[in-house]
């Protein structure tokens, strides 16, 4: 079963085993501003702050579940239309998926749905450094996605590829690391022992590109939920 497929029937499984489809149960999803959704770090190079991101929220019963994605607005729908949406574009999966991520966290098959702020990312990526070497001891790592504080960290004890969608860091150098387009992701992939790779490839519709037959840890709170569903490894340090 494709991972979407399988998501979906996940959604709609829970909705109809949790009697949720004979309610008026609405989810409502906006785009948090940079500082709803990261607050106010000292370091100011993160995609939320420079705004080619946002972060869509989804609330269900007073529960929420976030989501990373470069296209975003407001949007109220029940939650059964939610689990039989067509997810034909970034903006439609990034409802599915911040909605999926609500609904699990209500029925408590998951946690950590929330995205840490302040200088909490630069504990994370301090954080992974040591879940790496205790897991993997001391591989070569493809990073899929500029997270800055997590490349700043690693870069100082791993040999790292890192690759991003974004033009404004493609072929810069970062932390002595230089950021290369996605054209060299499956070169990047070949070489290195372990992936690390950014949980919005869920909702930008490339994630089957890192189910590959390799360790991938996928970070941050947009693939919380997928990942428990289809058994991925996620590594998210000071979500909430």
């Amino acid at each position: 079963m494709e991972i979407y497929d399988l998501l979906k029937k996940t959604l709609k499984d829970l909705v109809q085993d949790n009697h949720l489809e004979s309610e008026d149960v609405v989810i409502r999803a906006r785009p948090l501003t940079p500082d709803e959704a990261i607050g106010n770090p000292e370091d100011r190079d993160y995609p939320l702050i420079a705004g080619r991101e946002r972060m869509i929220q989804a609330e269900f019963r007073h529960t929420i579940g976030q989501a990373y994605t470069d296209m975003y607005g407001d949007y109220t729908g029940k939650l059964i239309d939610i689990a039989q949406m067509e997810l034909k574009n970034n903006f439609r999966r990034a409802i599915f998926i911040s909605s999926l991520n609500a609904v699990m966290r209500y029925l408590d098959l998951i946690d950590k749905t929330i995205h840490c702020k302040d200088n909490e990312p630069r504990e994370c990526g301090i954080a992974l450094v040591g879940y790496i070497a205790a897991k993997y001891g001391h591989p070569r790592i493809a990073m899929v996605g500029f997270q800055p504080r997590l490349v700043e960290s690693l870069a100082k004890s791993y040999d790292i590829k890192v690759t991003d969608m974004d033009n404004a860091n493609i072929d810069s150098n970062k932390y002595g690391v230089s950021v290369q387009s996605p054209l060299k992701t499956r070169e990047h992939l070949d070489w290195c022992d372990i992936a690390v790779a950014t949980g919005s490839t869920v909702v930008n519709n490339t994630i089957t590109d890192f189910l590959i037959d390799k360790p991938v840890i996928f970070y941050g709170v947009t693939i919380v939920g997928s990942a428990k569903i289809a058994g991925l490894e996620n590594y998210c340090h000071c979500a909430k």
